[in-house]
């Protein structure tokens, strides 16, 4: 759990906090937070040591909604978005923790594959980033993109493009959500494709802004 700006997507330059739940079964091999996958009681610690660490580990926190809240506080936190991500988010329901932030003034953001059904407050807005074929085997689900607010989508060639075409052609209507193309790792020739076809589509590129300056 970490305070920082959002970096990517329609809410990029905004301040957040980012709260990263444990666990994802998804698999994607360029997955710069490989350490979110396991869920092991053995590495439960205190809120305050994941909060400190400088380093990536598989070291976790559990806490319900109320604490949570209340913590935000007790570390000085300012920001009023919330980007719920991991890991991978939608493993578990979060109404009750979405709910209470947005009942307190803060707006949320989920951050998820769209291989779960999203369980959230009805004014969180749902970013899906759709992980198709990857080692977990798992399916991105119509119902995750039919919630969404925004898809994400991270490329690197062509193929990727027609992958995410393909899953929009099962989406009942495109009207309202934002189709980000984002390209992975800041590669030159897939930055180009992603603008290319960013001005094509009237779609948006969506850059990893928080890589390019440093920050967390």
């Amino acid at each position: 759990m970490f305070e920082t700006i959002q970096g990517e997507g329609a809410h990029t330059g905004i301040p957040s906090i980012f709260v990263r739940l444990q666990g994802c079964p998804v698999g994607c091999p360029w997955c710069d937070t490989k350490h979110t996958w396991t869920l092991d009681n053995a590495l439960v610690t205190t809120a305050q040591q994941v909060i400190d660490k400088t380093n990536e580990s598989e070291h976790f926190f559990e806490i319900d909604e109320h604490k949570l809240l209340a913590l935000f506080a007790e570390q000085g936190y300012v920001a009023k978005h919330v980007v719920i991500t991991g890991g991978e988010p939608c493993m578990y329901d979060l109404r009750p923790l979405t709910s209470l932030l947005h009942d307190n003034g803060y707006s949320t953001q989920i951050e998820t594959s769209g291989t779960y059904e999203v369980l959230c407050d009805d004014r969180t807005y749902v970013t899906v980033s759709p992980k198709i074929n990857m080692k977990g085997g798992m399916p991105v689900l119509i119902s995750a993109l039919e919630r969404a607010n925004e898809i994400k989508h991270p490329i690197a060639m062509q193929k990727h493009i027609d992958e995410l075409d393909a899953l929009l052609a099962g989406v009942s209507s495109l009207a309202g959500k934002q189709v980000c193309l984002q390209p992975i790792s800041q590669q030159p020739r897939a930055t180009q494709l992603a603008v290319e076809t960013c001005i094509a589509r009237n779609w948006r590129l969506s850059l990893q802004t928080h890589k390019y300056i440093g920050i967390e």
